[in-house]
Parts: structure tokens; C-alpha cells; sequence
């Protein structure tokens, strides 16, 4: 099975160890190791670590952010904000805190959490402009309700439950105001 790798295996290998160990530990030698495989299955893969890097945050994008919408959008009318409030303010931030590290440190990952902000931003704005909002207050909402979930991210002390969810109905009721 090892010998059967494949990139996404990879990939999703990559964003453990990224989540666990940060960007540092995402080389060929040590993955490889954790994989069970030599290093020439990362290169049959990737041309160079860069290559990983920049898929490593491709995957990334796709998983936070665009499989997200994917599935909000699977959601009947009306139910996609709260529902993404519900889940943003309820995943695990490892992943999330390891790719904003490794952007102060390196210029392509800078700019993937950039690009995956400002369409972030973009759809939580088109939510709130389908619920009704004029377009300034939806520009105005989505930054704050964004502020929110990366103050959340960058929380070392999560709320207990109860107190999340009252906080997460709070968001609710501003965005639907």
C-alpha cells in the first residue's frame, strides 16, 4: 500500500504534519519517514519541496475554504450563514493557526492566506447581500464576523460549550440583523 502513495496522500499527510509540527517539518525526508516510504514516492509526486508547498496550500484552500462553500451551498435558502458561523466557530484551529504562522515567514504562503481571506470575505458578503443587506452593510458584517473567527483561531482558551454556542447565536442575530 505504501508503494501506492499518492499526491493527495501526501498532501493530506503534509497538512497533519503542518497542523502538528509546523511548515519547518514539511521536507521529503520526514514525511517519508511518517509514510512508511522512500523519498523518491514524494518526488514521483513533486518535482521539489516548493512544489509540495505550493500544492500543500492549494489542498489546503480547497479543504478550508472551498469545499466549505461546496457544501453550504447545498444548503437550503437561507440557512448557509448561520450554518457557516455554527461550523467556523466549532473546527479544530490547528491547521488554521500552522498555515498563518508560515505566512510570516514566506512570501507564497502570505499570499494563499490572502487570497483565501479576501474569498472568504467575498462569499460571507454575497450571503449577507442574499439575505438583504445593502452592499455596504454586507462589506462592513463580513469583516467583522471575519475579525471574529480569526480572533477565535487565535484564542488559546476556547469558550466551554455553552458559552460558545451563546456566542456563536449572538453572531447569528448581528449578521441577520
Amino acid at each position: 500500500m505504501a508503494d501506492q502513495l499518492s499526491a493527495t496522500d501526501w498532501l493530506d499527510q503534509g497538512l497533519k504534519t503542518l497542523a502538528k509540527s509546523g511548515f519547518t517539518a514539511l521536507k521529503a525526508d520526514p514525511l517519508a519517514k511518517q509514510l512508511g516510504v522512500s523519498r523518491g514516492s514524494f518526488y514521483w509526486h513533486f518535482t521539489d519541496v516548493d512544489a509540495f508547498h505550493a500544492a500543500i496550500l492549494a489542498r489546503w484552500r480547497d479543504i478550508a475554504t472551498e469545499q466549505v462553500i461546496v457544501n453550504l451551498e447545498a444548503q437550503p435558502h437561507g440557512d448557509a450563514l448561520p450554518q457557516l458561523l455554527r461550523s467556523a466557530f466549532s473546527f479544530r484551529t490547528e491547521l488554521e493557526l500552522a498555515v498563518r504562522s508560515w505566512a510570516t515567514h514566506d512570501t507564497a504562503a502570505r499570499k494563499a492566506v490572502q487570497a483565501i481571506d479576501q474569498r472568504r470575505l467575498s462569499y460571507i458578503e454575497q450571503l449577507l447581500r442574499q439575505s438583504g443587506a445593502s452592499n455596504e452593510t454586507a462589506r462592513a458584517r463580513a469583516q467583522i464576523l471575519y475579525w471574529a473567527f480569526l480572533g477565535y483561531v487565535l484564542s488559546d482558551k476556547p469558550l466551554p460549550r455553552a458559552r460558545q454556542d451563546e456566542v456563536i447565536a449572538e453572531l447569528i442575530r448581528i449578521a441577520e440583523a
